[in-house]
């Protein structure tokens, strides 16, 4: 049996009642009116990636300096919080000038890292919060990453190439270029290559987790195929920008806080005797500075780009750049956390 991060059982089903079982819900709900052929104006679909700004989305990796410390069972440190900012300001200002030097290579290396990060994300919640049984090697935990990471990232360019497209232009516009160089990747041809091999990725995944698991009977295996199934469904029919801004809120983010509030001894506690609220303003305490100042740095950054954003899509454009800097230390610090929690420590 793999090694899975230790939970107590009150925490895991507060945690599913208000962070697991209300996602499905609402992403399975957005699903219906597309494929009913409802058409959404664009300018509604980007209230939810706005919202992000300070409802969940940013917020949610804004307790970095704290986590890494916590997740090890140690009280943070000024030491331990200077280390961490230290790792924001050497890698994510890195990336920052790659932005500005190569900002479509720097896209393309965004959504690499994206679907990393959302793909290690949801293993945690499947072996932690969910407490699955089948992923018992990290071999079977990666290809879980591959594909539940792969969803969000490129289930939307099978579906809505154009749309895609689009939001690729916003970022890379705000430095002065076009998204010309990833002509290729919207191609019939390549699109259906990709979405053949991530199907078959999805369904080795899925698969291996039957066989080493306890197959269909297994409660574990058959979330987990359900979650992925609602995933490749929702990604399909709802349009990228609407699917994702809901996702990021509603699915990464809110699992993300909750393991920001499992590794806080007074968050864990609250969520132990079913008080979500208790341990929520815990961790928007928590937030609350780093987010004020990543605003600031989002203010600053609209007066740094060599095009202004003036209009909401190429606003929100300009925050999905600043989201790509804050990811990649972002990665690190969650890296960190598998490894004091033990999410990897399984046989190969």
């Amino acid at each position: 049996m793999g090694l899975t991060p230790t939970v107590p059982a009150g925490a895991r089903e507060t945690l599913r009642a208000v962070a697991v079982r209300p996602a499905w819900a609402v992403h399975a709900a957005l699903v219906v009116p597309f494929l009913l052929g409802v058409d959404l104006p664009l300018a509604l679909q980007y209230v939810p990636l706005a919202a992000s700004v300070a409802v969940l989305g940013l917020p949610h990796g804004a307790v970095d300096h704290l986590a890494v410390e916590r997740s090890r069972g140690a009280s943070p440190t000024y030491r331990g919080m200077a280390w961490v900012g230290g790792l924001y300001a050497l890698l994510g200002g890195a990336y920052l000038a790659l932005w500005y030097l190569a900002p479509v290579a720097s896209f393309v290396l965004f959504i690499a890292i994206t679907w990393i990060h959302w793909g290690q994300g949801d293993v945690y919640a499947l072996v932690a919060v969910e407490g699955v049984d089948h992923l018992r090697t990290r071999g079977q935990r990666a290809l879980a990453a591959a594909v539940r990471g792969g969803l969000p990232m490129l289930v939307p360019l099978l579906s809505y190439p154009g749309q895609y497209r689009e939001v690729a232009a916003l970022l890379v516009g705000r430095f002065g270029v076009t998204a010309a160089d990833l002509a290729p990747f919207f191609e019939p041809g390549t699109r259906l290559a990709l979405g053949a091999g991530f199907a078959g990725l999805t369904l080795v995944a899925l698969g291996l987790g039957a066989v080493r698991g306890g197959g269909p009977g297994d409660p574990g295996w058959r979330g987990d195929a359900v979650e992925t199934g609602l995933l490749w469904i929702y990604f399909l029919a709802v349009p990228p920008v609407l699917a994702i801004g809901v996702y990021f809120c509603l699915w990464h983010s809110v699992r993300h806080i909750a393991r920001l509030a499992l590794v806080d001894p007074g968050g864990a506690r609250a969520l132990e005797r079913g008080d979500w609220r208790a341990a929520l303003a815990r961790f928007a305490r928590d937030a609350a500075p780093l987010t004020a100042v990543s605003l600031v740095f989002l203010g600053a950054f609209y007066l740094l780009v060599p095009v202004r954003p003036t209009d909401l899509p190429e606003t929100v454009g300009l925050y999905l750049v600043l989201i790509a800097v804050l990811t990649l230390p972002h990665v690190v610090v969650v890296s960190l956390m598998d490894r004091a929690e033990g999410v990897w420590s399984v046989a190969g």
